[in-house]
């Protein structure tokens, strides 16, 4: 499982407004993603809002907006699953590096929780629900937490 290894962070949330973004494709893989991030986001003490966009190609656009309207950092959320056309490799792509440039642009934290999967199994493996591997909602919420709570300190001096 590629979350071995993972490390374990907790980071202090207080005073930071987190927008939890996420795509609609894949309920419940989604849903479950949301969940994972919202309970990190809370455990954290950080306050939060949740915005849901169509897909993950939205994601981008939706994060700036979000970033540039007061959110201290977002959590971006989607499923993407490989089917027998190119397709998957663009919105993945486009996700992707949308996602990066939008942080760098930005200066503020994109948590990146989009999931880029074979096949189904893998999102349900993945999204913190009962008998999942892996909760990737949390982790992109605490990273985008840990990644808010370094660049406070460096902007403190």
């Amino acid at each position: 499982m590629a979350g071995h290894g993972s490390p374990s962070i907790a980071p202090d949330g207080r005073g930071l407004k987190v927008t939890v973004i996420a795509g609609s494709w894949h309920d419940t893989i989604t849903n479950g993603l949301i969940a994972g991030a919202i309970r990190a986001l809370d455990s954290s003490g950080a306050t939060h809002d949740l915005i849901r966009v169509p897909g993950a190609f939205e994601l981008p656009l939706a994060a700036q907006a979000a970033l540039r309207n007061g959110a201290d950092a977002v959590v971006c959320l989607g499923v993407i699953i490989r089917g027998g056309t190119p397709h998957f490799d663009f919105v993945s792509n486009a996700a992707t590096d949308g996602l990066t440039r939008v942080a760098l642009d930005e200066g503020k934290p994109v948590g990146f929780g989009v999931l880029t999967l074979d096949d189904e199994q893998q999102g349900l493996d993945r999204a913190g629900l009962e008998g999942s591997r892996e909760d990737k909602g949390a982790e992109a919420a605490l990273a985008a937490l840990a990644t808010a709570t370094v660049l406070r300190d460096i902007r403190q001096g």
